[in-house]
């Protein structure tokens, strides 16, 4: 992601690890009900994946891991596990799951900017936008999987973008299937606003130190933060009500 001024050699061996890397350490949050899949369904999948093409799946080479809650309702907090892609030098997408194996839940998708193109959007737009500058800085956001020195160059980038982000699927609110409406969601902006114990529990999980990792941050430049972003620490607040009465609990 944003790899201007890397070396080639470097950037092809740091996707070469990011492409590398799985990880299975962490189940979805509900079972969606349905039966077992059937044999007949088990070889259909099979056949595809041998015979289909997915470019835009194989172009999610990155993976992340994070947190965010509830615009709105900072007390409403969920890990995050993001699968993106890199459109070009200013714009990465991103698709959000519950969890890092098999069944995990499609539960959003995040867009992500950098703050050239940030700037350049009307004020009631980024409104929906969050900063990145804390969650990296905390140690919060982490790479899985990668050396610490590609980690830490990937940071050095993320640190300067914004992410729009939409939830569907409230798994975090133990949602079987994704009822009701998208909700917007935000990420952390000073020490204190997130529970610690999400973070213990994602860190050992991980076998990762975000207070290290806090630390190994501290010569990354904290950028100036765009004040139309976070728009909720300034109660400017926009959620989507729910038409169809459902409760979310947030």
């Amino acid at each position: 992601m944003f790899f201007t001024g890397f070396r080639p050699s470097l950037i092809l061996a740091f996707l070469g690890l990011l492409t590398a890397c799985a990880f299975n350490n962490t189940p979805s949050n509900v079972v969606a009900p349905g039966e077992e899949k059937t044999a007949t369904t088990r070889t259909l999948d099979a056949g595809a994946a041998l015979l289909q093409s997915r470019p835009p799946i194989d172009a999610l080479n990155a993976y992340l891991d994070g947190f965010h809650f509830y615009n709105g309702r900072p007390d409403v907090q969920m890990e995050a596990h993001h699968n993106c892609s890199t459109l070009n030098e200013q714009v990465i997408q991103c698709v959000i799951y519950d969890g890092n194996r098999k069944d995990a839940k499609l539960m959003g998708v995040e867009y992500i900017i950098n703050e050239q193109l940030f700037a350049k959007l009307p004020i009631t737009e980024k409104a929906l936008w969050h900063s990145h500058a804390h969650e990296v800085k905390s140690g919060q956001l982490i790479a899985p999987g990668i050396p610490d020195i590609a980690e830490h160059a990937l940071m050095e980038k993320l640190i300067n973008t914004y992410g729009k982000t939409w939830h569907t699927w409230h798994t975090d609110l133990n949602k079987e299937l994704p009822l009701g409406v998208p909700q917007l969601m935000m990420g952390f902006t000073a020490d204190g606003q997130i529970d610690p114990q999400l973070v213990i529990e994602r860190d050992k999980r991980f076998d990762v130190d975000s207070t290290r990792k806090k630390k190994d941050r501290a010569d990354i430049p904290a950028p100036h933060i765009d004040p139309g972003a976070d728009a909720w620490r300034n109660g400017k607040v926009f959620q989507i009500e729910d038409p169809t009465g459902g409760e979310h609990r947030h």
